[in-house]
């Protein structure tokens, strides 16, 4: 017994759904409909001043549609002719598109690649120091850092507040290669910056480095002291910020 073979559809299959192309379609539609009512009432305005006209075209419309009515399989197929003509007509358009913003993005020239060079602190003017000081706390967290520095300040350049809640105090000492940081200096920023300033942290930074009885007092005051390597170190990412340093010591302190 022969086996009857279903014929697949004459009708050719649709490609996936285009967002883009099918936006175009129905704006070109839009297009054609607006223009064809624009024309329809120019045509309505003119049968009030030729009503003989206007009969004329309307029974000529009539047989158009019945014709239409007749015919309709050759209608259906002129229909979808004209939508393939439509779709035709965008995705060459979309082409065109693609090919200027492709042609566009060739031309751009190429970003300039960003270098990043490390910052000379010893060069800086003492208020630059404190400015640079801080904008390294604000990179690293500390979204409110600012410079309150000058008269009065009683050892406070910097404050900041940790990205945990702890209060940083930082002094800055713009020095010279053979000017270091003494006892002296330490001394009166121990005496103030928990008392007077509050600090969960203190930090003393300094360009010119510091002495050794510096060293052993900050030690003493749990002071933090950041010399030319450590201020490198920090600002290049090659060491964590000072509140981090502050509890990895403290970790490496209480493990037995």
């Amino acid at each position: 017994m022969a086996i009857p073979i279903r014929r697949g559809s004459v009708h050719r299959r649709r490609g996936p759904f285009d967002l883009r192309r099918t936006t175009f379609g129905f704006a070109l539609i839009a297009l054609i409909l607006a223009g064809g009512g624009m024309a329809l009432r120019a045509a309505w305005r003119s049968a009030g001043r030729h009503p003989v006209a206007a009969v004329l075209v309307i029974a000529l419309l009539l047989v158009a549609a019945l014709l239409v009515l007749r015919r309709r399989r050759r209608a259906r197929r002129i229909a979808e002719t004209v939508t393939e003509a439509a779709y035709g007509i965008v995705d060459a358009g979309l082409a065109e598109l693609d090919a200027a913003e492709a042609a566009r993005a060739e031309q751009r020239p190429e970003p300039p690649e960003v270098v990043a060079h490390p910052v000379d602190y010893a060069q800086l003017d003492p208020y630059a120091f404190e400015e640079a000081v801080a904008e390294l706390c604000r990179r690293d967290g500390c979204a409110d850092a600012e410079v309150v520095g000058g008269a009065g300040d009683l050892g406070a350049d910097v404050v900041a507040t940790a990205p945990d809640g702890r209060r940083l105090v930082v002094q800055c000492k713009r020095y010279g290669p053979e000017n270091r940081a003494g006892s002296q200096d330490l001394q009166r920023f121990g005496g103030t910056c928990y008392a007077v300033h509050e600090a969960d942290i203190a930090l003393v930074v300094s360009t010119g480095g510091f002495t050794e009885p510096a060293l052993d007092y900050a030690e003493q005051c749990a002071i933090l002291c950041y010399g030319p390597e450590e201020l490198a170190a920090w600002s290049e990412g090659g060491a964590p910020p000072p509140w981090v340093a502050v509890e990895e010591s403290a970790a490496g302190v209480s493990a037995p």
